[in-house]
């Protein structure tokens, strides 16, 4: 899943959307409620797309564990985090087997499946396979519609940088 500019900040509920950076802070937009505010240096603010969940191997970013969920409820909603702590721990040991027990705790299994019902809610699970093809799609399109727009112009500066040198 990309995950880019998307923020948890530590003592606030919910997700944000970086905005902006000023000299001394960040400017944020809550996800569900589309609130500003600044959030100044001293506050524990964390990109989604840095966390990783720890495992058995090598650690997993949350975007490739939301890509899990999302493939494992079907493109559904994840469960509710506020079940018994058994009954999520059973659900995350089905979508990540080689999770790390002694290093992830309940805690962190509901802030992920809570995180990842706010982005489904808000259709904000974009898998990165697909956004790349849509980009090099549009790309390729863009860049042949260009072409031949700036086909014409690029000879007539070549056309008067030529007489400039002459000249």
């Amino acid at each position: 899943m990309i995950l880019k500019d998307i923020l948890a900040i530590s003592g606030e509920q919910g997700l944000f959307r970086f905005v902006a950076q000023s000299k001394n802070s960040i400017i944020v937009e809550h996800l569900e409620s589309k609130k500003r505010s600044t959030v100044y240096g001293s506050a524990k603010v964390s990109s989604l797309e840095d966390i990783a969940i720890f495992t058995d191997k090598e650690d997993m970013p949350l975007g490739k564990v939301f890509d899990l969920i999302f493939e494992k409820e079907n493109g559904g909603p994840a469960v509710n985090p506020k079940i018994d702590p058994e009954k999520l721990k059973s659900w995350f040991n089905d979508i990540l087997p080689e999770y790390s027990k002694n290093k992830v705790y309940v805690s962190d299994i509901k802030k992920v499946a809570l995180w990842y019902n706010i982005l489904h809610s808000l259709n904000l699970l974009v898998k990165e396979e697909i956004k790349k093809e849509d980009l090099s799609e549009k790309t390729n399109d863009e860049t042949t519609d260009s072409e031949k727009e700036l086909a014409p112009v690029e000879k007539k500066k070549k056309k008067s940088s030529s007489k400039t040198k002459s000249e």
